[in-house]
């Protein structure tokens, strides 16, 4: 078990922990760039993790735990730390969404998955969570675009591509809890 936990794809969601305190540091700050610089190397490391243990080993029960954790840490947290942001609209509710669907499926997932049964990601939980790193990325873009007033020709732009990525992971979050939920019932039946 030990030598489980300190594989390098484990590793590589483990760093998921402290990039989250940089990134929600950043955002306190209100050092946009640094917050920007971290997100997008904290969310490369959920994709990196993987990689690594399909290509060279090992896929083990501790990585296919740690690594959806690692996820809704950092996401979970940079969500609620940027509710107080003006211009991202991350109004409390939609925040709530966010972290209720993690929280459902993360206990369902454990309560079917000690049935012996396997509850695993698919394609709608993968989109919800790519359409919630582009809306992170997204809103931490647009406050580093917002210290460069030189760039309202860019800003503009993609504050409306944002605000199409923000209502799509409103949808995808809402739309993948149903479908994890009617999976659940089927499961437990």
């Amino acid at each position: 078990m030990p030598s489980e936990l300190w594989s390098v794809p484990n590793l590589l969601s483990l760093s998921r922990l402290p990039l989250t305190v940089v990134v929600c540091a950043c955002v306190s700050f209100e050092w946009w760039v640094g917050g920007f610089a971290a997100f997008c190397l904290a969310a490369s490391t959920d994709w990196l993790d993987g990689w690594w243990a399909r290509r060279y080993g090992p896929l083990t029960a501790v990585g296919r735990n740690l690594d959806p954790l690692t996820d809704k840490v950092l996401i979970g947290a940079v969500f609620i730390f940027l509710i107080r942001v003006d211009g991202v609209y991350l109004h409390p509710w939609v925040v709530a969404v966010v972290i209720g669907r993690e929280l459902l499926i993360t206990g369902l997932r454990g309560i079917i998955e000690a049935t012996g049964k396997t509850f695993g990601a698919d394609w709608f939980g993968k989109l919800k969570t790519v359409l919630q790193c582009a809306v992170l990325i997204g809103a931490l873009l647009l406050k580093t675009l917002d210290q460069y007033e030189w760039l309202p020709a860019v800003r503009q732009p993609l504050g409306y591509v944002y605000l199409v990525l923000l209502v799509g992971m409103v949808a995808a979050t809402v739309g993948s809890a149903i479908q994890y939920g009617v999976k659940a019932s089927r499961l437990l039946r």
